[in-house]
């Protein structure tokens, strides 16, 4: 599962390392601590009238074109990378609507004693990345449309496994990030492995991560590990 995460990374080292055009980048705030399901996420399509890459804001929790009720986005934040062909729910978006959802790192709990302790993955070298993300569009009976998405999820690599059985799919390098928003590529599942463990680090984190209204620099920093009383 991939329930929190963060991206830190500014504007100008996204457009930088995505290769998008600095006019097809929205105006936003860029640095968040604590992004949690349900809020707007940064996340790169390829736009087939520009006719290039481009960055959008999904709704974080994915609404089939189908559903009557939106609400059933706050369940889909996640897709099984072992289900997400198969699935109603998923199965057209992962042929047509891949995205890279942005992110420079993600968080996990481990349950000590009573307690969760919240641990943060990045990669190694803390640069930014993309998870392999799925789209939709969803029009409102008002005729409105609400864009959303959805992380797909593997296995955990070794290191992850110390706190959480699964993972996001990360993909890090820009060979991945193409491969992945080709719309042609009819094998994209190949992707869809986790992340080698040493290409990853990853620490505790304060307590404060587990109220999503806590954002800030704070939250990152390395903290001892809870004890079990």
């Amino acid at each position: 599962m991939c329930g929190r995460y963060l991206l830190r990374a500014k504007k100008k080292d996204i457009g930088r390392a995505f290769e998008i055009a600095e006019e097809n980048l929205p105006v936003i705030r860029y640095g968040r601590y604590n992004i949690a399901p349900t809020q707007d996420v940064p996340a790169i399509v390829y736009s087939e009238s520009l006719g290039t890459r481009e960055l959008k804001m999904l709704r974080w929790g994915l609404i089939p074109s189908w559903s009557k009720d939106p609400s059933i986005g706050s369940r889909m934040i996640n897709a099984r990378a072992e289900t997400v062909q198969e699935k109603p729910s998923f199965r057209k978006a992962f042929q047509l609507r891949r995205c890279l959802i942005i992110a420079d790192g993600f968080y996990e709990w481990k349950t000590v004693g009573k307690k969760k302790q919240p641990y943060l993955f990045s990669l190694a070298n803390e640069a930014v990345f993309g998870f392999a993300g799925i789209y939709e569009s969803w029009k409102n009976p008002e005729g409105e449309i609400l864009e959303t998405c959805s992380i797909i999820t593997t296995a955990a690599n070794t290191l992850v496994k110390n706190v959480h059985d699964r993972m996001p799919v990360i993909l890090s390098t820009p060979e991945e990030w193409t491969e992945w928003l080709d719309a042609k590529n009819t094998n994209p599942e190949s992707l869809l492995g986790h992340l080698s463990a040493d290409l990853m680090s990853s620490h505790p984190v304060s307590l404060a991560v587990n109220n999503a209204k806590n954002d800030s620099e704070e939250l990152v920093a390395a903290v001892p590990e809870l004890e079990i009383a």
